[in-house]
């Protein structure tokens, strides 16, 4: 009997301290949901520091070993807040401990910067370094024939032009490509004086026809120049330069010798090649629109809107120069339309005839 009372009595302890426990572990898992109240103001020397409450815990909270009771266990960390805290705190001390920053230490140099100034290009190294490699390319550009293949690094070049610009030197590589191109363009026009007659327009052609095509890779190779430097301070365009330097160093000192050769072979048909004559016609009037009044009926032949438009009573005068050209062209021997309009005919006529006869045969 008694010892069922005692065991009913060592019972209900148990069970008193259990709910004991479970009431301490509500109360803490509370504590942690609900907000904490308002901490009252304490001065700032009395408080203590982060970190100091957690550590007060973990002193009171000893092993069995040294007999002390473990008390309930601590709630579970909700959405990481109690990690979050713990951090904190840990780089709260860490700063504390830190040294604070000399001001020697809170120099910066910024390393593309000092990576620039190493880079920087003196009037030197673009002479000696970056001009030659711009000089060679451009001699091959200028001579170079149409269709060849030329063997240079483009994205070299721009890359070059790219960097001089941006150093400050697009004044001097201006400078230097217009002298370059005016060498070249005296030497050009020296070669054409010295050209006899039978060869004058065709070596002509040929100079026009390789600088213009020349241009076509020069000026994409001096975009950025002509974009910040040209554009920009010169209010100028390179294209527009480059074709000027031809006009006044080719075009203008040959022009009086070219074109009574050009109204000659105008003349005499196919003297000169059709092609050869329409490239010249046409690159004149770009060089130099008012050239146009020099042979008006010589450049209206290439290209439209030249003369004024066609009066009524003009026509009689338009059809004698008609007549005048086919007895020119008869002359000359180019009796091939004519030829070729009687056996159009005979066809006709012989194709007719045996249609008449197949059909009489059929009925």
């Amino acid at each position: 009997m008694e010892e069922s009372m005692e065991e009913e009595e060592g019972g209900s302890y148990e069970a008193m301290m259990d709910d004991q426990n479970h009431n301490n572990w509500e109360a803490a898992v509370d504590s942690f949901r609900s907000p904490p109240p308002p901490q009252p103001s304490i001065p700032v020397s009395a408080r203590e520091p982060p970190g100091g409450q957690l550590l007060a815990v973990s002193v009171e909270r000893k092993g069995p070993k040294e007999g002390l009771s473990m008390g309930p266990p601590p709630p579970p960390e909700a959405n990481g807040v109690i990690m979050m805290l713990k951090s904190c705190d840990a780089a709260a001390a860490v700063a504390k401990v830190a040294p604070a920053p000399t001001p020697s230490s809170t120099i910066n140099i910024n390393t593309s910067t000092s990576k620039f100034l190493m880079n920087v290009i003196t009037i030197e190294d673009y002479k000696s370094t970056y001009w030659p490699k711009l000089d060679g390319a451009i001699d091959q550009l200028l001579t170079q024939s149409p269709g060849d293949y030329i063997p240079i690094s483009y994205e070299q070049i721009y890359s070059c032009v790219y960097k001089c610009v941006c150093q400050q030197h697009s004044e001097q590589m201006y400078s230097d490509l217009i002298k370059k191109i005016t060498n070249h363009l005296e030497r050009v026009s020296k070669e054409l004086q010295a050209s006899p007659p039978d060869l004058y327009i065709e070596r002509f052609n040929v100079a026009l026809g390789q600088y213009m095509g020349a241009l076509q890779s020069i000026v994409p190779l001096f975009i950025y120049m002509n974009k910040f430097y040209i554009e920009t301070k010169l209010n100028r365009d390179l294209k527009d330069d480059l074709i000027k330097l031809f006009t006044e160093h080719v075009a203008e000192k040959h022009i009086y010798n070219l074109m009574p050769l050009l109204l000659e072979a105008q003349a005499t048909p196919f003297q000169v090649t059709p092609s050869t004559m329409a490239n010249i016609v046409k690159g004149l009037y770009t060089l130099r629109p008012e050239w146009v009044q020099m042979a008006p009926t010589l450049f209206s032949k290439f290209i439209p809107n030249i003369l004024p438009p066609a009066v009524e009573a003009e026509l009689s005068e338009y059809a004698a120069q008609d007549q005048k050209l086919q007895r020119e062209l008869i002359q000359n021997g180019f009796l091939r339309g004519d030829q070729s309009r009687k056996r159009a005919g005979d066809e006709l006529t012989y194709n007719s005839s045996s249609a008449c006869a197949s059909s009489r045969g059929y009925r």
